[in-house]
């Protein structure tokens, strides 16, 4: 018995041929997978080390902020007659009461986002921010020449540090709003 004719060493090596090339392809593929794999993860760890380099950086605005504001809120507590037209309702417990509320918010804030409630906290911080931006409303009740060079420099500083953040936060939230949108049109 003739286990080989010509017909089936052709079909045979026919089969050989399509079973090489199928694990060709499949191996190609597989390949492919795994680049594109890698480049995920590669997308994800970058991702991740931006989401902490800007972690890094909020962190900073944040703690410049709540010291230009402690300043500015400190001074006006303890120089609240000194400062020129403001409500006589105002009394030294209550400045230091807003200082804390305002402040709240954005521990808050940064509690949320440290714990991956990114933007939930960033709108608190949103808020907290813009609570710096009010200390301008000083001068609305009185002239920038009617309060002395040490009540400037603590409401300036308090509203420069508030600015920063603010755009910082704004930053974030844009840049995570397009994240998004370019990861739901992919």
């Amino acid at each position: 018995m003739r286990v080989c004719s010509s017909t089936n060493a052709g079909n045979v090596a026919s089969s050989c041929a399509r079973t090489v090339a199928i694990v060709a392809s499949s191996v190609r593929l597989a390949a492919s997978s795994a680049r594109r794999c890698s480049s995920s993860a590669a997308v994800a760890a970058r991702q991740m080390s931006e989401t902490k380099s800007e972690q890094h950086v909020l962190l900073a605005l944040l703690l410049i902020y709540a010291v230009a504001s402690l300043v500015h809120f400190t001074h006006n507590a303890e120089y609240l007659a000194e400062y020129p037209n403001l409500p006589l309702s105002w009394s030294r417990a209550g400045v230091y009461g807003a200082w804390i509320a305002m402040t709240l918010v954005g521990v808050i804030g940064w509690l949320l986002v440290s714990r991956g409630w990114i933007l939930t906290g960033l709108c608190f911080l949103v808020g907290y921010a813009l609570f710096g931006l009010d200390s301008l409303g000083h001068y609305v009740v009185a002239p920038f020449s009617a309060h002395t060079l040490t009540m400037n420099g603590t409401i300036l500083a308090e509203v420069v540090a508030a600015g920063l953040l603010l755009l910082e936060v704004t930053r974030q939230i844009a840049r995570r709003m397009i994240d998004r949108a370019s990861k739901r049109d992919a």
